[in-house]
């Protein structure tokens, strides 16, 4: 039998596995731009995206690089997606060349909203849960929809009872 809670089927990301996933995101990207292979930009969108987005960036030597904030989590519920501050429009058009990168898309409301603002802009994701995953364009990992994933800038090192046993 199965005691835990939800949250609490979790999967830990530290910053190296942050890391080396969003570089693999990098080298799945690189050259798949509509402008002979490049990018014109990288939208990270915050705050989880801002990670990934800059190591993307790198990279794939993008310099032009902005953020779009869009809240759609009250702590660990998920609320009502909205965009809270947008790209520089002149920079953004219809989204073409334009690379949106997040964490994660896990019911896909963030995503949705802002496909919605720039259709023909890729979205590209490190982690993917299945619900999400129609949202996304390109992404790393797939994880399964009711599991929770611990991002290392959500976590602390501090010692943890072990799961068995106590001697």
């Amino acid at each position: 039998m199965n005691d835990r809670l939800p949250h609490e089927k979790g999967f830990h990301v530290s910053w190296d596995q942050m890391h080396r996933d969003a570089r693999a995101l990098a080298w799945r990207l690189d050259g798949k731009g509509p402008d002979d292979g490049a990018w014109k930009a990288v939208v990270g969108i915050t705050r989880g995206g801002l990670v990934p987005a800059m190591i993307v960036a790198r990279e794939l030597d993008i310099r032009i690089v902005d953020t779009i904030s869009v809240k759609s989590y009250n702590h660990q519920s998920q609320t009502e997606a909205k965009v809270l501050k947008a790209p520089q429009a002149e920079m953004m058009g219809d989204g073409t060349g334009i690379l949106v990168v997040d964490d994660l898309v896990d019911s896909g409301k963030t995503l949705e909203l802002v496909r919605k603002l720039y259709p023909k802009a890729h979205f590209a994701t490190v982690y993917a849960k299945p619900s999400g995953k129609p949202q996304v364009d390109t992404y790393i990992t797939e994880v399964s929809q009711d599991t929770w994933i611990f991002f290392p800038w959500d976590m602390a090192l501090q010692y943890v009872q072990p799961f068995r046993g106590t001697d």
